[in-house]
């Protein structure tokens, strides 16, 4: 083996000829130590970093440090020299492709803002270049035809690689606008996601929903929840306590739940439902009585209907008996209990048998403090 000093280094022949330069170092590098393999790559490498800084200086100007460049070039460079085989040609020009291969792969990978397809980042440098060179040769700037033609791609891709070059470097959203303090910045200006889209199906069917309903319960919706009005203003326009308003509009949304969650509309349990009408009074004779049957809700609303037909019950029902069947009726308001007063005022005068039967347990509490508890008699 060869003493160090006998080794032939690159440098020692002071050539400027990068081929001659890397052939004598692959000479050497046969025969050398491990620690002169490494003089000889050092020394090599010293040599060409001129040729590496040249060729980074062609991609300067194109939004990277050039001191970035050059260091990257200079990888390139290491690679080359390691990868070097003097049998598959001239040094300088596998440096080259190596030195600029590893160029690009920078810009492609370190200053894109955006991931683009590698294709397109390489076709976006390609239109660019050559959009600076048949813009000098045109003296005007070059038609998307005319890029496809210089470059042997369709205009389509030309289109396409434009159009991702925007991506190279985007807009920051804190950027200040122009002309204004620094305040309002870019991101300021743009239009956020609208969270109302995702609710449109819902609306859509609460909407549908709500035609189903009884007129006064979408009403009382509408001034609860459109109208942003307390229980206590709606009570007091439509005459009824706020417990009754409390009531009817937990069952209305509860109801409203129910169909949200459901694939058929559940059946409305209230007063009356969506597909019929509201109160309902029936007179039929059984057993020498006179049986007034009351359908529904009994409020201010359908008080008189209730009056009226209890009024004529009186004066048919002669010598019977005369019962109002309450089974039917989930709720009592005050409007309901002054109705039953009258009319059991109306019997007492007309001496007929008055008497209440089948009151669910919410109005048979209502009858019981308002006094009318004795004419519950469910036997009869």
């Amino acid at each position: 083996m060869p003493a160090h000093d006998d080794v032939h280094a690159p440098g020692e022949h002071a050539l400027d000829d990068l081929d001659s330069a890397a052939m004598a170092y692959a000479e050497g590098f046969i025969t050398a130590t491990p620690v002169q393999r490494t003089v000889l790559r050092d020394e090599l490498t010293r040599v060409c970093l001129p040729f590496a800084g040249r060729l980074a200086r062609r991609y300067r100007g194109r939004g990277e440090p050039l001191e970035d460049l050059e260091q990257v070039a200079r990888l390139g460079l290491v690679k080359a020299i390691d990868r070097y085989d003097p049998e598959r040609g001239s040094f300088t020009a596998y440096a080259v492709i190596t030195i600029s291969g590893e160029i690009k792969r920078h810009f492609r990978d370190k200053t894109w803002g955006v991931h683009v397809p590698r294709r397109i980042q390489d076709l976006s440098l390609e239109v660019g270049h050559a959009s600076m060179v048949l813009t000098n040769a045109l003296s005007r700037t070059p038609t998307v035809a005319e890029l496809a033609g210089r470059l042997e791609v369709t205009e389509r891709a030309v289109l396409e690689a434009m159009e991702s070059s925007a991506g190279y470097s985007p807009a920051s959203l804190n950027a200040p606008m122009s002309g204004g303090d620094g305040a309002v910045e870019f991101g300021d200006l743009l239009g956020s996601a609208d969270g109302d889209l995702e609710l449109v199906d819902d609306r859509m069917t609460v909407a549908r929903l709500l035609l189903r309903l009884p007129a006064r319960e979408r009403q009382m919706l509408a001034m609860r929840f459109y109208g942003n009005r307390t229980q206590a203003d709606i009570a007091a326009e439509l005459g009824i306590s706020q417990m009754h308003v409390s009531r009817l509009l937990s069952r209305a949304l509860a109801w409203l739940r129910e169909a949200m969650l459901s694939d058929t509309v559940p059946r409305w349990e209230g007063a009356t439902r969506p597909d019929q009408p509201g109160m309902q009074v029936s007179v039929a004779r059984s057993g020498g009585a006179l049986i007034v049957s009351v359908r529904g809700e009994v409020d201010r609303d359908t008080a008189d209907r209730l009056r009226m037909g209890l009024r004529h019950a009186v004066g048919t029902a002669g010598a019977d008996r005369m019962v109002v069947d309450l089974a039917a009726v989930p709720l009592l308001d005050a409007a309901g209990v002054a109705v039953l007063i009258d009319a059991a005022s109306a019997a007492s005068v007309a001496e007929v048998d008055l008497s209440l039967r089948g009151a669910q347990p919410y109005v048979a509490r209502i009858l019981a403090v308002s006094g009318l508890a004795s004419l519950l008699n469910d036997g009869r």
